[in-house]
């Protein structure tokens, strides 16, 4: 299982963290050790004092693939859930000034949150999908999926010119705007259509 997340898919994100808009996609990867699974909490790490949250809708790919045309992209995906990406801004910086790659900002151990799992046929339209984040009960991030760049099926179809998609591989979509720093003590919560996905503390 490989976890493919994607950056810069929201415009507003984009402009927060003073990036360039892309021409196509931007694709990092992160292992399956970076996996936090529903259910438990998560530590802040000790390399960093930076930690923030990136809340994005993720896809389980169904089955292996390669290759895909976009209009094949929905029979690769059956279920959709709510998840976090966990980000060193602070080591992230550093390295994006470097020119160097993020791994150690993006890819550290369970630095991948998913909540549980929902069939996508019960969210209607995926291109009409409202999603966002609360912290300690404020909301924080606040997204819809038509203001993707690029749509779910469009990524599939991008990531499969590149790697082969194998069953049980999730993909993150990118983030909207709202991203900040996670504290010690801190509590997620994370909804889709306004059922409630996820809750995380943090420790």
């Amino acid at each position: 299982m490989k976890i493919i997340c994607v950056g810069r898919n929201y415009t507003e994100h984009i402009a927060e963290l003073q990036n360039e808009k892309p021409d196509a996609p931007v694709i990092f990867m992160k292992p399956d050790t970076a996996l936090l699974k529903n259910g438990l909490d998560f530590y802040l790490p000790g390399f960093s004092s930076e930690i923030h949250h990136e809340v994005e809708l993720v896809v389980k790919i169904c089955k292996v693939g390669k290759h895909i045309a976009q209009k094949f992209a929905p029979n690769y995906y059956t279920q959709v859930s709510l998840g976090i990406d966990f980000t060193a801004r602070d080591i992230q910086s550093s390295l994006k000034a470097k020119g160097l790659p993020w791994e150690q900002a993006k890819a550290f151990d369970n630095s991948a949150f998913v909540g549980r799992w929902l069939a996508k046929e019960s969210l209607g339209d995926l291109n009409d999908v409202h999603f966002s984040l609360s912290k300690n009960n404020e909301q924080v991030q606040c997204g819809h999926s038509a203001k993707m760049l690029w749509k779910i099926d469009e990524l599939i179809s991008y990531v499969s010119k590149y790697f082969t998609l194998k069953t049980g591989d999730l993909i993150f979509t990118g983030t909207p705007a709202g991203v900040s720093q996670v504290h010690s003590g801190d509590h997620l919560q994370g909804h889709i259509n306004e059922q409630e996905i996820f809750n995380l503390s943090i420790k």
